[in-house]
């Protein structure tokens, strides 16, 4: 039996990669949602739900879900990975022999390479052809509020301005509102560094500082990343936007972000490797704190708050050890 070509295929059935997919479908398009297990692709089709991370949201009617790759990628006009950045690599691989010649590939990771610190971007122009259109979304965007359909906007930035064209056409609904950026390289180090500064607030908020500090953290966090950033080569006004600003705020005051809720753990005494056990899933921002602290380091970047983070994740340094320091730096300009 021939199946229908996908408008959009998406690769990982997780809580984000469904909801990218139930907002697609819920404008008529045909969707393909790739699950690894083909135990959880049958009980996903069968049900009609995301049982393990959204089950009362239903699918759509033009959503399948598959385990097998090249049924979903086979000819699909917009290809997604919606997939862990320690994933990354080996997802652009996969997908690399269903990419036709000159279509682009769109990913929703956050992240650097845990490895090398390097954008995503790099790493996927190296493996797919040169002239590959490239292209990432982010902002603040928590699953269970895409997929219900709750009104969300987020940044679409890449290599090709066609591209993020085609991506804003695509994906874009009456509740999903898709901005195209410029600024590649803050688009893709937001998304990264806003987790660990997302641990400190959670952390601040778990060892009881209240209100006036979480906001100080979330603020001077974001002046960390601005300066890596400008190190970088982004633009500083970039990081006021959706992709920065934005997703900071989102990740750092809500408890769906686990992020958030792992560093909570931390500060009301857990260990580390309780904490993350206990979320059962994903927190980006542990392994992210390492690769940030030393992209730092090698580009002589002055992160205090992301250095605190890191002696607290990797050093055994208590948290409230760590306020202490901050607190007891010099006074200086802001």
């Amino acid at each position: 039996m021939s199946i229908m070509r996908a408008d959009v295929a998406v690769a990982g059935a997780g809580s984000y990669g469904t909801a990218l997919a139930m907002a697609a479908a819920s404008k008529g398009l045909q969707v393909r949602l790739y699950a690894r297990s083909p135990e959880r692709a049958a009980v996903m089709q069968q049900c009609r739900c995301n049982p393990f991370y959204l089950k009362d949201l239903p699918f759509p009617d033009t959503l399948t879900v598959t385990s097998d790759f090249a049924e979903a990628f086979t000819d699909a006009e917009l290809a997604l990975l919606a997939v862990p950045s320690h994933s990354f690599v080996q997802s652009v691989r996969q997908v690399q022999p269903f990419l036709r010649p000159g279509q682009g590939l769109l990913w929703a990771a956050k992240g650097l390479d845990l490895t090398t610190g390097r954008f995503l971007s790099d790493i996927a122009a190296e493996i797919l052809p040169p002239g590959t259109p490239l292209a990432a979304i982010s902002g603040p965007t928590f699953a269970r509020e895409l997929a219900a359909g709750m009104p969300t906007a987020i940044a679409v930035a890449g290599t090709q301005p066609e591209f993020t064209q085609q991506v804003c056409e695509t994906l874009h609904t009456p509740s999903f509102r898709i901005y195209q950026s410029s600024d590649f390289v803050a688009l893709q180090l937001g998304g990264a560094v806003k987790n660990v500064i997302a641990i400190g607030a959670g952390m601040s908020d778990g060892l009881g500082y209240g209100a006036n500090a979480r906001t100080a953290l979330i603020t001077r966090g974001l002046v960390e990343i601005t300066r890596l950033g400008a190190a970088l080569g982004a633009q500083e006004r970039s990081f006021m936007g959706l992709s920065g600003l934005g997703d900071l705020i989102l990740t750092c005051t809500d408890n769906q972000s686990r992020n958030r809720r792992f560093g909570l753990m931390l500060g009301q005494g857990q260990q580390a490797a309780a904490a993350l056990k206990a979320i059962g899933q994903a927190v980006e921002g542990y392994a992210m704190t390492a690769v940030v602290y030393r992209l730092a380091q090698r580009l002589n970047v002055e992160m205090p708050i992301c250095s605190e983070i890191y002696a607290v994740l990797y050093e055994g340094k208590a948290g409230r050890e760590a306020a202490r320091s901050l607190l007891g730096r010099a006074p200086a300009a802001e």
